[in-house]
């Protein structure tokens, strides 16, 4: 097929889910032309390897005059501030011209945030990407975000939010989620679920695999974007409420944060002894390789918790909360260790911390299981499916 991926982002190895779905695609055989937007936050590092997948790749800067506009102009109106967001006169012009000169089967369009650039795409099937119910994150935004601002920016796009997803089955023939929870939530508001798909994150396997690194067995890992709030509340959450748990049996045990963009929040836990803040690193794999654990302590959040599979897939075992691991179908014991509370997850450390048999063990059976249940090109099969089923009902 000849494949339109449009995204108001480019895609990168940071955004894992449009990447690899893109990269898994063109594997398969099909034709991938890449329309995306350039937030003032992208750099153009992803392009290289962008031009080296697609037949051809189209970029629009969009600058930060046009997105807080595209903000001010959204809050009389019934469109979500996020979807609002991306509004870019500048990408409907580009896309005229491309359109004009080029055909293609169907178009791939990702993420609320990617939503009004479907008004670039007149008369062309979409399969929409909506990655996660953003309405269902607000909500639990609101219950349990540690700033007010955060809570605020919610509280002022929740019920918008709610309205646009539950017309998104009216927008779009097709529509994919990461999980059932957020299905079942884009259903609750509204969309059909006849016509929305579950296709779960899937892991680089080549890329995440262990590797031949001594672990250091009283070190401990958190990964992520430092500057994102539901991580920024796992973090203090870890060096506040569990740490001193785990420092009070086994006091070497040491834990790095590693990640891009760490708020003076987060780096202010750095000043404590025995807690490390890297910031942005060119390659999070070292650090996760070498640890004895990796901790996942989000207490709020909606989809997929890659940073999760990406420690699975490197062979490291996994502690986390549930929230954490509510999207996946795994088996706690067996493939990664859940705790509901800081006492809990704590427990969960120092047992490991205590035993490198368990460790490998643990360690070995989540790499079988993302291998089993979180293939890229599985989820690019299932795309292909609700391609056809999408050309087909735009051709009738």
């Amino acid at each position: 097929m000849k494949i339109l991926f449009v995204a108001p982002y480019l895609p990168s190895l940071i955004r894992v889910r449009p990447y690899n779905l893109l990269r898994a695609l063109v594997n398969r055989g099909h034709e991938v032309t890449l329309a995306a937007l350039q937030p003032p936050s992208d750099d153009d590092g992803p392009l290289v390897e962008l031009r080296k997948l697609c037949k051809a790749v189209h970029v629009v800067p969009h600058g930060r005059v046009q997105t807080l506009l595209n903000g001010v102009l959204a809050l009389p109106s019934s469109t979500p501030i996020q979807a609002a967001y991306s509004r870019s006169p500048a990408f409907a012009s580009h896309m005229r011209e491309v359109l004009a000169r080029e055909t293609f089967d169907v178009v791939h369009l990702e993420h609320l945030r990617g939503a009004v650039l479907a008004e670039a795409l007149p008369g062309l099937p979409i399969v929409f990407d909506s990655v996660d119910s953003i309405a269902l994150l607000f909500g639990k935004v609101l219950q349990d975000a540690p700033s007010l601002k955060s809570r605020l920016l919610a509280a002022l796009d929740l019920e918008r939010t709610r309205r646009f997803e539950g017309q998104l089955t009216q927008r779009f023939r097709q529509v994919t989620v990461t999980s059932e929870a957020d299905r079942r939530a884009l259903i609750e508001m509204g969309s059909d679920g006849e016509r929305i798909t579950v296709i779960a994150n899937g892991v680089d396997l080549e890329y995440f695999q262990p590797q031949a690194l001594e672990r250091n067995p009283r070190r401990l890992v958190f990964t992520g974007k430092m500057s994102y709030h539901a991580n920024i509340a796992a973090a203090e959450d870890l060096v506040e409420k569990i740490m001193p748990l785990v420092w009070a049996q086994e006091p070497e045990a040491e834990l790095y944060i590693v990640g891009k963009d760490p708020t003076p929040a987060v780096l202010k836990l750095g000043e404590r002894p025995k807690v490390t803040v890297t910031g942005s690193v060119p390659d999070l794999r070292p650090y996760i390789a070498q640890a004895a654990v990796a901790i996942s302590t989000v207490r709020y959040g909606v989809g997929i918790q890659n940073k999760v599979l990406e420690a699975m897939a490197m062979g490291t075992p996994v502690v986390c909360s549930t929230q954490a691991s509510s999207a996946l179908k795994i088996e706690n014991g067996r493939d990664l260790l859940i705790g509901d509370t800081p006492a809990a997850i704590a427990d969960h450390i120092i047992g490991l911390l205590r035993s490198a048999e368990r460790r490998v063990q643990l360690g070995t059976a989540g790499r079988a299981y993302v291998e089993m249940h979180h293939n890229w090109n599985h989820a690019a099969a299932v795309l292909e499916v609700l391609y056809q089923r999408a050309i087909a009902h735009d051709s009738r």
